[in-house]
């Protein structure tokens, strides 16, 4: 995925230059934003534990507020080459980019020259119930970074481009040790196999309505532990209303695995594979560990 974003910000970078704009390398983010670990991507994240400890931050990155797309217009400056942003966030927060802040990000770029990019490392491959997120909002970037889905547990990365967006990447000017290595293509072609099949991606969805209700339903039960479900498809977070790691850890009791995110969420990343039986088996146990804190708060209280 890092690979992917960092091919994806040259690919900006690139298009700019041999468009007779070298100084325009400057690349606008948001609040939240998780785009990886190498040194351009955790300055392209901008959060603090990340970039804590290696040194100057890499130049060229300008953040505004999550969803704030005024003041990403007034970020905008002679030097911005692009704008990056995740449909929907993960590390953030499973909190998805609202359709008309994406359309006015499109026409931003349009208006000032800009390119578009979306960091569908954690979004795309049918996570959401479309192939790529960004087809909920029939807004399309113009180069976007896809990771962890498309190898269905093996690592790989792609970053895609339209042809005006690549201009700039001819051959000699990006490349990796294991680009495009056959076990990686096979894996890949494995995976969309799957996830291209008549009804899959419908299926998806389906699982999704059935998941959510159901997370619902154990939030009205259990609101002191629970304020909200938030998310699309089968990327789903808690946002809860105590700690999210002391939750992360009921459900660990449960032997049921989750991982915390921004703004005291719980990241629920089932695959997309997970059956009906499986589905209600994770919502059993997610009640339970749920009814555990709750009887500890009241235990608590009575004392």
């Amino acid at each position: 995925g890092s690979e992917a974003l960092e091919c994806a910000i040259k690919t900006a970078r690139r298009y700019q230059f041999v468009n007779g704009h070298p100084e325009r390398f400057r690349v606008i983010t948001f609040e939240g934003a998780f785009h990886g670990r190498t040194l351009a991507t955790i300055a392209a994240g901008g959060q603090y534990k990340y970039l804590e400890g290696f040194g100057p931050k890499v130049e060229g990155f300008d953040q505004v507020g999550f969803d704030d797309i005024d003041a990403a217009e007034k970020a905008i400056t002679p030097e911005t080459a692009a704008i990056l942003i995740e449909p929907v966030q993960g590390e953030g927060g499973i909190r998805p980019v609202p359709t008309q802040s994406l359309k006015r990000l499109r026409q931003l770029c349009e208006q000032h020259g800009l390119l578009l990019i979306f960091d569908e490392v954690q979004c795309g491959i049918g996570r959401t119930g479309k192939l790529f997120a960004h087809e909920w909002s029939g807004v399309t970037p113009d180069i976007m970074a896809i990771a962890k889905g498309i190898g269905g547990g093996f690592p790989m990365g792609a970053c895609l481009a339209t042809d005006e967006a690549a201009v700039g990447m001819t051959a000699g000017v990006h490349g990796t040790t294991f680009g495009g290595n056959p076990l990686a293509m096979a894996v890949g072609n494995a995976v969309l196999d799957v996830v291209l099949e008549d009804g899959f991606l419908e299926d998806v969805q389906r699982k999704a309505l059935l998941m959510k209700q159901g997370l619902a339903s154990v939030a009205d039960e259990f609101p002191e532990i629970i304020e909200d479900i938030r998310g699309a498809g089968l990327m789903l977070g808690l946002k809860c209303a105590m700690p999210n790691t002391k939750v992360n850890m009921a459900l660990r009791d449960q032997n049921l695995l989750a991982v915390p995110a921004g703004d005291n969420v719980i990241r629920l990343l089932p695959p997309l594979t997970v059956t009906d039986a499986e589905i209600h088996e994770a919502l059993n146990r997610i009640r339970a560990g749920a009814k555990g804190l709750a009887e500890a708060i009241a235990s608590a209280a009575a004392k």
